[in-house]
């Protein structure tokens, strides 16, 4: 018998173990709104990087926050 209680392996519900997931869709939308460039996207970070900007924008609960001002600037020596 399998047992399906895990609500955590559930169609939008991450695992314990793994960080938030934002929808790949939205991901292909989203460009800096500083720059207008793409964006990458670091899962392991949880944030959306503007390498043009040197901006990383965080992901909060699979939010992306797309303000300028929630945005933390990159280290200029740690080229990805």
């Amino acid at each position: 018998m399998t047992d399906t209680s895990d609500s955590a392996a559930a169609p939008g519900n991450p695992t314990p173990s793994s960080p938030t997931a934002v929808d790949p869709r939205l991901l292909e939308m989203l460009v800096c709104p500083l720059t207008k460039s793409l964006l990458r996207y670091d899962a392991r970070a949880q944030e959306l990087i503007s390498d043009q900007a040197r901006l990383a924008y965080p992901i909060r609960d699979g939010i992306p926050i797309m303000l300028i001002d929630e945005a933390r600037p990159l280290d200029p020596d740690a080229r990805r």
